[in-house]
């Protein structure tokens, strides 16, 4: 990573710190919201200060293709990534949903193989190592006693690594965080479209009666893990390889795992902290092998 352009660096590093947080703040959101509106409204309320803040700066609104684009990434990414996520921290610890979206990385090898760029050898045992990691982890309490959580889980990794490769692969948003903008809206509209046809509902009663640490949770969504995380992600993904911007995914879980315990009351088993070394180890393999790191 000493080689790494200095802003290149600092994104990825923001993305490391501030997404294993994001976890533990939908959990604590959750108690006051439901989660797909709380979510949806989340990247609603951020894709719009960030499109009318780069709009009062003068940047150019982005073309029809371009929305077309940018609402396929960010409702593959956001939509479907995200709002997964956040059904299965109805059931599912936060610090247990962080370790299983590590093997995000592995998804990233598959999905990139079918745009033609196979994994190497060492990636395939990598990817054989992390799913086996991840058996172990879906057998454990935390995940055996929520089938649905789980799925909901595996949907979020695919749909996030799907979007990403897509993003970097074939699709082309507005630039810079004009093109954030647009994802963050397209996201965040379906989220909350598929959320009224769930059924959830926010009311005046339902947001007088949320609890202050709920509020400052989503705040926190929205400012934090949406402006700025989101934006240092795909700031870090158009710059290096899919190997690299997927390596969140082995920090996050250490952060999450973290709050989770010291400030959520969660408990991990044996098994699971097992199933979280298995799962690091794999994606180690996948990221930390001697390759070009940065696009030219």
């Amino acid at each position: 990573m000493r080689h790494l352009p200095r802003f290149v660096l600092l994104a990825l590093l923001t993305v490391y710190l501030v997404w294993g947080s994001t976890y533990f703040a939908i959990r604590i959101g959750l108690e006051s919201f439901p989660p797909l509106l709380m979510i949806g409204l989340r990247f609603l309320v951020a894709g719009i200060l960030l499109f009318g803040v780069m709009k009062w700066r003068g940047a150019p609104v982005p073309t029809p293709v371009q929305w077309r684009d940018g609402g396929i990434v960010g409702m593959l990414l956001l939509g479907g990534g995200t709002g997964f996520v956040a059904i299965a921290e109805q059931t599912v610890a936060s610090g247990l949903t962080a370790v299983f979206i590590a093997i995000t990385p592995l998804l990233f090898a598959l999905w990139s193989g079918c745009f033609g760029h196979w994994p190497t050898r060492r990636e395939w045992i990598g990817i054989g190592v992390g799913f086996a990691g991840v058996l172990l982890l879906a057998s454990g309490a935390g995940l055996s006693g929520s089938p649905l959580g789980a799925l909901a889980l595996l949907a979020a990794v695919t749909c996030w690594s799907f979007g990403s490769v897509l993003s970097q692969r074939k699709l082309k948003m507005a630039p810079g965080p004009m093109g954030f903008a647009s994802e963050m809206i397209a996201g965040g509209l379906l989220l909350v479209v598929v959320g009224l046809l769930r059924g959830e509902t926010l009311n005046a009663a339902m947001l007088a009666g949320a609890s202050w640490r709920a509020w400052l949770a989503w705040s926190y969504l929205v400012t934090i893990g949406s402006l700025v995380g989101f934006s240092a992600y795909m700031y870090t993904l158009a710059r290096v390889s899919p190997a690299l911007a997927s390596s969140y995914a082995y920090v996050n879980p250490v952060i999450a795992v973290a709050l989770g315990v010291l400030f959520g009351d969660e408990i991990v088993s044996t098994r699971e902290m097992l199933a979280m070394v298995v799962i690091l180890a794999s994606v180690m393999l996948l990221t930390l092998m001697p390759r070009k790191a940065v696009a030219a």
